[in-house]
C-alpha cells in the first residue's frame, strides 16, 4: 500500500470512530428495530471489548487456509468477519490474532470456533466467536473471501460496517448508518438525562406514559410506551 493510500485509510478509520464515539449497540438498535443483529451466541472473548470497522468477509468450513489468505489481503481498519458455519474446529488463535493486530485490523468475528483464548485476552485484541476449543481445523482447502456470507444468522456484505460491544454485534450498510446515526445520538443523550433524574430521586415511571399506555393496551387500543424528559416526549 502506498503512503497516500495508507493516509486515506487512516483518515476513513478515524472518521468512522469519531462518528461512533460515545455510542453503543443498544442505542443504534433503539433507533431502528430492523437492524441486522448477530446471534447472542457470538460473544467477545474479553468482556468490555468493542469492535468497529469495515467488513472483510470469509467463508470456510473447519479449515483455516482461507483465513490465512484473508489475513494477507486485509487492510488496516477492517474487521475480519468469518462465516465458519458454526463449526467447532478452531479457525484462528493467538498467532492469527497477533498478525491481525500487527496489520492494524480492527478485530475478528467468527461464527465458529477460536482457541488460545487466554493469550488473546492478554493481548487485548478484539475477537468475537461462537465457540472456544483447543482443536484446530485443517489447512488444505480454499473457500471464498470478499463474498456475501451469513455470520451469526445475518447477512454480511464486504464493506458493511460492523460494530460490536458486550451487548452484541450489529451490521449496517453506509446508507443505514446515515439514516439512524443522528437518532441514536439523540436517544443516548436522552437516556443520560433520564439517568441523571433517577440519581436525583425521580421515579422512572414518572418519566414515562406507563399508566396511559397500560390503560390503552388493556382497552385493546393502539399505544406506545414513551419516555419524557422536562415534560416533553423524548422517545418511544
Amino acid at each position: 500500500m502506498t503512503k497516500l493510500a495508507k493516509e486515506e485509510t487512516a483518515g476513513k478509520e478515524s472518521a468512522l470512530h469519531a462518528l461512533f464515539h460515545g455510542l453503543d449497540t443498544s442505542s443504534l438498535c433503539d433507533s431502528r428495530k430492523t437492524l441486522r443483529v448477530m446471534s447472542p451466541q457470538i460473544r467477545p472473548l474479553q468482556p468490555g471489548t468493542k469492535i468497529l470497522g469495515v467488513a472483510r468477509t470469509v467463508s470456510v468450513l473447519d479449515d483455516f487456509l482461507t483465513v490465512i489468505k484473508a489475513l494477507h489481503e486485509a487492510q488496516a481498519g477492517e474487521v475480519l468477519v468469518i462465516d465458519g458455519r458454526g463449526g467447532e474446529r478452531a479457525l484462528l488463535g493467538e498467532l492469527f490474532s497477533a498478525e491481525a493486530r500487527r496489520k492494524g485490523l480492527a478485530g475478528i468475528i467468527v461464527d465458529g470456533a477460536c482457541r488460545d483464548s487466554e493469550s488473546i485476552r492478554a493481548m487485548g485484541y478484539p475477537v468475537f466467536s461462537r465457540h472456544v476449543t483447543p482443536m484446530a481445523g485443517t489447512c488444505n482447502q480454499l473457500f471464498g473471501t470478499q463474498v456475501s456470507i451469513t455470520c451469526g444468522g445475518i447477512a454480511v456484505e464486504p464493506g458493511d460496517i460492523v460494530f460490536g460491544d458486550d451487548d452484541g454485534v450489529i451490521v449496517l450498510s453506509q446508507s443505514e448508518l446515515d439514516e439512524i446515526i443522528d437518532g441514536a445520538r439523540k436517544l443516548q443523550s436522552v437516556e443520560a438525562r433520564i439517568l441523571e433524574s433517577l440519581k436525583r430521586g425521580t421515579p422512572l415511571l414518572d418519566m414515562t406514559n406507563a399508566e396511559e399506555h397500560l390503560e390503552a393496551i388493556s382497552a385493546g387500543k393502539q399505544s406506545k410506551l414513551s419516555f419524557r424528559v422536562d415534560d416533553r416526549t423524548a422517545f418511544s
